[in-house]
This record gives structure tokens, C-alpha cells and sequence, in this order.
């Protein structure tokens, strides 16, 4: 199961996530190619950080609509789960010359959309640039724009081959208002610092063992010495999750009126709806649509 921990310190907020099995069941669903889930699995892996607090009914959902061969991708997430889909999982593009997947041209340039559903009488929009398509950089680039939260994230998919998810997760560490210029410096040295998300993973570390490597201020006389003190509020399991069932795709089908029913069960004897988040279909019959035939 995949997971999450947040907390705090003296000056920021942070939350760290191992996301490996969802997106492992999020590439055996769309069946993503390499660039694909490398770059899905970065925005899996943001929106459940993004969502790390989210009660009741509250939804999250990111999105992004882009100009590269990805086109569009969309993650959700709500205290249930995150799910998600993208609109072309097969497309691909040679890996870069360091061996690394070209997330960046595969995602272009566009808009994100970060879409708050808090029970309120109309979600929130938050609307910013995507001037990389290094998801990563991306978010970063939003909160500072939309949300003037200063915002450290990294974010990594590694794999073992097109079918196996070796690891995939992310850290966001955010400045709290009036955060002291000397952790800021020790910050932003420590990310200089340390390796990629994808290697810590790959050399063995937990989510509690980096997040002791952010804190860590490096000091060889006292290893133990941190940046400051820090207190994990949360530990939670977070799992690929689609809430779809029959009824919803039966009130989305009747929308489509007596005449284009009649059309398509003339053509095919039966009405069939597919989910863009599972794969899951619903096959409808003439009996089943009775009452808006």
C-alpha cells in the first residue's frame, strides 16, 4: 500500500510520499508507455500531496492541458483515494542522453488547473502557466503564482522495465509566513545537496529515513544535528481508488435522449459506457433504459 506522512517544523510544513503501488495500478490500467507513467505518475504523486488534508467530501483534482503529445492528464483525489486518466497513454519519446525519461517535451507547454471542491457553493479554480513540463517545477511555480506559498517538491518514477514499477514518490516542504532567512539558506542547500527522489528510493531509504535527510544539517562532528526540530502530525495509507458504478454511468447515459438511445441499441443491441479512471465498462440494454424509451 502506498504512503503518506506530513508534519512541521519551526518554519515549514511538509509531506513526503511513497506512491509506488499507485501508480503501478495506474499504469496496469491505461497501460501507459515509460514517458507516459514517468510523467503521470509525477502528477499522481503531487495531487495526493496536495491532498494530504483533505476531510469529508472534499475533493482535489489537477489537470493539465498541454501543447506536447500527452495532451491532457488528470488526477483526483478525495479522502477514498486518488485516481486518474490521461488522454494518450501511448505516447513516447526516446529517452533523453542521460538515460532519463523526456517527461519534459512529452508534457510541453500549457496550463494547469488546480480545482478545489470544499462543499462550497462553487469550487475553487487556481489556473497557472506550465512553462517546463517538469511536473515538479510546474506545482512549485502555482503555489508561489496562485497560492504565494514559497514551495520546495521533488517528485520521481523509476522503473524496472514497461510493466514494473520499481519506485515512484515525492517530497514538498512549504515555507510557513514568516519562515527565518537562516533555515531558508539551509534549505535550499540541502536540496542542492541530496540526490533525486528516484535515487534515494532506489538506495534503500524509507519516507522517514528522508525525511530525516532533509533536516539533516550535515555536521560530521554530530550527524544526529538538525536543520531545526520537526514533528510528523500524520501517517496515513493512500490507495488508487475509482468510485464509478453502475448508477452513475445509468444517469449519464440517459442525458444522451430517446432518439440517440434507439440509434445506438438499433446499431449495436445495447448502450456501453467505459470509465476513464478504471477502464471498468457498463453495457446497457433496451430492458435497462426502459422508462426513457
Amino acid at each position: 500500500m502506498s504512503r503518506l506522512i506530513r508534519g512541521v517544523s519551526k518554519n515549514a510544513r511538509f509531506v513526503l510520499v511513497d506512491t509506488k503501488d499507485i501508480v503501478q495500478e495506474a499504469l496496469n490500467i491505461h497501460k501507459c508507455s515509460p514517458t507516459a507513467i514517468s510523467a503521470f505518475g509525477r502528477l499522481l504523486s503531487a495531487s495526493v500531496m496536495m491532498g494530504a488534508t483533505l476531510k469529508g467530501e472534499d475533493v482535489l483534482t489537477l489537470r493539465t492541458m498541454t501543447d506536447g503529445p500527452l495532451s491532457t492528464m488528470v488526477a483526483t483525489i478525495n479522502k477514498d483515494g486518488v485516481k486518474g486518466y490521461v488522454s494518450n497513454p501511448e505516447a513516447d519519446l526516446p529517452a533523453k542522453e542521460n538515460g532519463q525519461p523526456d517527461v519534459q517535451n512529452l508534457v510541453g507547454r500549457g496550463t494547469l488547473n488546480v480545482i478545489k471542491d470544499l462543499g462550497l457553493k462553487e469550487p475553487y479554480v487556481g489556473i497557472s502557466t506550465i512553462t517546463s513540463g517538469e511536473i515538479a517545477y510546474d506545482i512549485a511555480y502555482y503555489f508561489v503564482t496562485s497560492e504565494q506559498t514559497p514551495t520546495v517538491i521533488a517528485l520521481g518514477v523509476d522503473l524496472e522495465n514497461e510493466t514494473t514499477v520499481r519506485s515512484a514518490g515525492g517530497y514538498m516542504i512549504q515555507l510557513l509566513p514568516d519562515a527565518e532567512e537562516s533555515f531558508i539558506v539551509e534549505l535550499e542547500r540541502k536540496i542542492g545537496a541530496i540526490r533525486s527522489v528516484s535515487e534515494l528510493f532506489r538506495g534503500g531509504m524509507n519516507l522517514e529515513s528522508m525525511l530525516h535527510l532533509l533536516y539533516d544539517d550535515m555536521n560530521d562532528e554530530n550527524p544526529e544535528t538538525l536543520i531545526e526540530n520537526y514533528e510528523i502530525l500524520e501517517e496515513k495509507e493512500i490507495k488508487y481508488n475509482c468510485n464509478c458504478d453502475r448508477e452513475k454511468f445509468y444517469r449519464g447515459v440517459i442525458t444522451l435522449g430517446k432518439t440517440q438511445l434507439e440509434e445506438i441499441l438499433e446499431e449495436k443491441g445495447e448502450v456501453e459506457a467505459e470509465c476513464h479512471f478504471c477502464g471498468k465498462r457498463y453495457s446497457f440494454k433496451r430492458e435497462d433504459l426502459g422508462e426513457v424509451l
